[in-house]
C-alpha cells in the first residue's frame, strides 16, 4: 500500500495525518481541550518524560494540531512540524530557536515589514547582530558571512515585490559555513516550492494566507527536519507556547482540502491579469513570477513548479495615482491580507512597508505608486473589467 509521501497532493491534502477517535467519524473531530487525563501519577511521569507517547497540555500538542502538522509534514515532505499562533509566531520562533547573544543572522533586504522588523529590531535586542543584504545578489551574502553566523533568512517570491531568491545557491552558502537556512515559502505555497528539497533547513508558513484562503483564522507552521524541530523548536515552543489553537487547526486542516484548486484557480486568474495589467497604459511595470521576462526567470523555472497567485505592479503618479486607482475599484477589495478566496489590493509604501522611510522602501523595491494584488476566485473578465475602469482613473 501506497504511503502519504507517496500521494499526489491532492490526495495527501485530504487525508494524510488522519486520526479518528472511536466514534469513527467522517471529518476531523475538533478536540477543544486545555489538557488531558491520565490514568495514573505513572502514566503522567511517563509522558512527561518521554518514555510514553501521549497528549500532555494543548500547549504542547492536541490532537487536531497534530493532523494539521501531519498533513503539512506529507505535502512539504518534511519530517516534523509545529504549528504556531500566527505567520509570525512562526518566524519569530523558527529564529529565535536557532541564534543566542553573540550569533549573527543574515537576511534578504526584500522583507514583509514585520519580518524585517524582527531581523532589524527584535533579535539585536537579545545580543543577535543581523546584516541585511540584496537577497539575488549571492556575492552580497558571502561577503555578509561571518565566523558568528548561526542563520539566514530569506523570503522568495518576496513580499511585496515578488522578488525571487536562488534558494539552491544560498543553502550551499548556509552549509559551507554552518548556519541554517530559513525560507519562508508563504508566496510560492507548498505546491509550487520545496524549500527543504533545495536545501533549507527550515520552511515557515502563514497558515492565514493560502492554506486558510478564506480570510477565517489565523495560523502558522515550522518545517524541518525531526533533527531541526527536536533541537531548535521544540523546547522553545513548549515553554513560551507560541501554540495555535484546536480550533483553528481544525479550520486550517478545512482550507488544505481545497488548496489545490483554490491555487490552481487563482494562478490561472493571475496569469492573466499580469498580461492585462502589463498592457495597460497607465503601469509602469509588472513583476509576475510567471513572466518569462522576470528578472529571475531562470531561477524561477529551476525551483518553482508555478507562479505565484500574487502581481505587484507600479502606476503611474506615485502614491497619488495609487490612491485614484485603489478608490475606483468595485469588486476587488483593499486589504492588507492575501490568499484569500477574496481578491484583495494594498498600497505596501502606506500598510505592511509604512514604517520605513521612502529611501529605505525604495531599496527594498517599493516605489510609492506600487500596489499588491492577490488574486482570488472571482471570474477572471470581471477582474480584468474592474482593473481597466479602475486604471483609467489614474
Amino acid at each position: 500500500m501506497t504511503k502519504p509521501r507517496q500521494w499526489h497532493p491532492e490526495t495527501q491534502l485530504v487525508h494524510a495525518g488522519g486520526l479518528r477517535s472511536e466514534f469513527g467519524e467522517t471529518s476531523e473531530a475538533l478536540f477543544l481541550t486545555q489538557g488531558f487525563v491520565y490514568g495514573s501519577p505513572e502514566e503522567a511521569e511517563a509522558r512527561f518524560d518521554g518514555s510514553e507517547p501521549g497528549f500532555i497540555y494543548s500547549r504542547f500538542s492536541n490532537p487536531t494540531v497534530s493532523m494539521f502538522e501531519a498533513r503539512m509534514c506529507a505535502l512539504e515532505g518534511a519530517e516534523a512540524a509545529r504549528a504556531t499562533a500566527s505567520g509570525m509566531a512562526a518566524v519569530t520562533t523558527a529564529l529565535m530557536g536557532v541564534v543566542k547573544a553573540g550569533d549573527h543572522v543574515v537576511a534578504a533586504q526584500a522583507l514583509f515589514g514585520s519580518c524585517r522588523w524582527v531581523i532589524e529590531e527584535w533579535l539585536p535586542r537579545f545580543g543577535v547582530a543581523t546584516t541585511l543584504v540584496d537577497g539575488p545578489d549571492l556575492a552580497a551574502w558571502k561577503a555578509a558571512i561571518r565566523p558568528e553566523t548561526k542563520a539566514f533568512f530569506l523570503e522568495t517570491p518576496a513580499n511585496p515585490t515578488l522578488e525571487v531568491i536562488d534558494i539552491i545557491a544560498v543553502a550551499a552558502l548556509a552549509k559551507d559555513c554552518g548556519a541554517k537556512l530559513i525560507v519562508d515559502n508563504v508566496f510560492a505555497t507548498p505546491l509550487f516550492q520545496k524549500p527543504l528539497e533545495l536545501g533549507a533547513d527550515c520552511v515557515v508558513y502563514s497558515a492565514t494566507k493560502h492554506i486558510d484562503g478564506q480570510g477565517r483564522c489565523l495560523g502558522g507552521i515550522i518545517l524541518g527536519s525531526r533533527e531541526f524541530i527536536d533541537t531548535h523548536i521544540h523546547q522553545v515552543m513548549r515553554q513560551t507556547g507560541p501554540s495555535i489553537s484546536p480550533f483553528n487547526a481544525w479550520v486550517l486542516l478545512k482550507g488544505l482540502k481545497t488548496l489545490p484548486v483554490r491555487v490552481a484557480r487563482q494562478t490561472e486568474t493571475a496569469t492573466t491579469l499580469a498580461r492585462v495589467i502589463a498592457d495597460h497604459p497607465k503601469v509602469l511595470r509588472v513583476n509576475f513570477p510567471g513572466d518569462p521576462h522576470h528578472p529571475q526567470a531562470s531561477i524561477i523555472a529551476r525551483q518553482m513548479s508555478g507562479p505565484s497567485t500574487l502581481i505587484a505592479f507600479e502606476v503611474k503618479g506615485d502614491r497619488a495615482g495609487a490612491y485614484r486607482f485603489l478608490n475606483a475599484l468595485e469588486i476587488i477589495k483593499i486589504s492588507n491580507n492575501l490568499g484569500d478566496a477574496k481578491s484583495l489590493i494594498t498600497h505596501p509604501a502606506t500598510t505592511t512597508h509604512q514604517r520605513f522611510s521612502p529611501d529605505v522602501r525604495l531599496a527594498m523595491g517599493i516605489p510609492e505608486g506600487m500596489v499588491r494584488l492577490s488574486c482570488g476566485l472571482e471570474n477572471a473578465q470581471d477582474l480584468a473589467a474592474d482593473l481597466h475602469a479602475a486604471l483609467d482613473h489614474v
